[in-house]
């Protein structure tokens, strides 16, 4: 099997395992309690999101152009280091005693920060990425009702398409991102004994034309369309199909959809080029979603319930 093809096919895996994971997670361990927003279905929630996303993306594009790379290091991994340590803590409280919970998730969460400071492998970023995507995810599934979901991710595959072919902002950070080695891209190895300590910057491989040893993806790729996956997981009406909820059911058709515009993305990525991810992912999840719900419930209110 040719190694493009068969990273593609380990990325595409990856991106399941952490839909199944947030799955999960807001199964057995999130309850409606953790909900990030008072009110599930106000729209105007991912407006302030995306205003938050510009804000913080410029901020840290102005700091990597002053060549503050460290502030921007520091940031990010205290952001992953909170996120892991909040995923372990919700998981292991279920089983131990808080004490015991707190301890166990601040040394792995101090293992994770070690690694990541001291040998970012590819290996040590992916694993840190699959964790903080499977948190997020869960976290903003049991958070966004349907009709906000939908607009988070329509509005962000917008931008998305803008900053990679328009003002190409979003290829810059991606290239400073790999510079400084953080969990906010996966990485995929196309052969054995890749090293991601050693990998040029992006924009210096695409300008020099070179093949690239490995794939990467935004984890931002997989966060967004798996919030749709995971709201709709959460808050679409009781209905059993056989042994299987029309929610989990209708979850999966978006989460095929968003797989089916997974590979059609890597089909333009396998040319070389940076590609925007959210259009074609979101667009499948969003898709995918439609035609389940359709399926499922009969109904064309697809699961949307306004604020009015």
């Amino acid at each position: 099997m040719d190694a493009s093809v068969r990273t593609t096919i380990l990325m595409g895996m990856v991106f399941a395992i952490a839909q199944f994971g947030a799955l999960a997670m807001t199964w057995a361990f999130l309850g409606k309690d953790m909900q990030v927003f008072e009110n599930p279905n106000d729209p105007l929630i991912p407006i302030y999101y995306i205003v938050a996303v510009l804000l913080f993306t410029f901020a840290i594009l102005y700091i990597i152009k002053k060549h503050k790379e460290n502030i921007v290091r520091i940031v990010f991994l205290g952001a992953v280091a909170y996120t892991i340590f909040f995923v372990f803590l919700i998981i292991l409280s279920r089983f131990v005693w808080e004490e015991v919970s707190f301890a166990l998730s601040l040394a792995v969460t101090g293992i994770f920060t070690y690694y990541l400071i001291k040998k970012p492998e590819w290996y040590v970023i992916d694993a840190a990425g699959i964790v903080m995507a499977i948190g997020v995810i869960g976290i903003f599934g049991i958070s966004l009702g349907i009709l906000p979901a939908m607009i988070l991710l329509v509005a962000l595959a917008v931008y998305d398409a803008i900053s990679v072919y328009g003002t190409k902002h979003m290829v810059a950070l991606a290239d400073g991102v790999t510079k400084m080695r953080l969990p906010i891209l996966l990485v995929i190895p196309k052969k054995r004994g890749y090293s991601y300590m050693n990998q040029k910057p992006l924009m210096q491989q695409l300008d020099e034309g070179e093949e690239r040893d490995a794939m990467f993806m935004g984890l931002g790729d997989i966060i967004i369309p798996g919030i749709l996956i995971a709201s709709a997981f959460n808050f679409l009406p009781e209905k059993t199909i056989g042994d299987f909820s029309g929610g989990l059911l209708v979850a999966m058709g978006a989460l095929l959809g968003s797989l089916i515009g997974f590979a059609v993305l890597m089909t333009f990525v396998l040319k070389g080029r940076p590609q925007a991810g959210l259009p074609l992912l979101n667009g499948g999840a969003i898709i995918g979603y439609g035609i389940a719900y359709l399926l499922i419930f009969e109904s064309l209110s697809f699961g949307i319930s306004t604020p009015w």
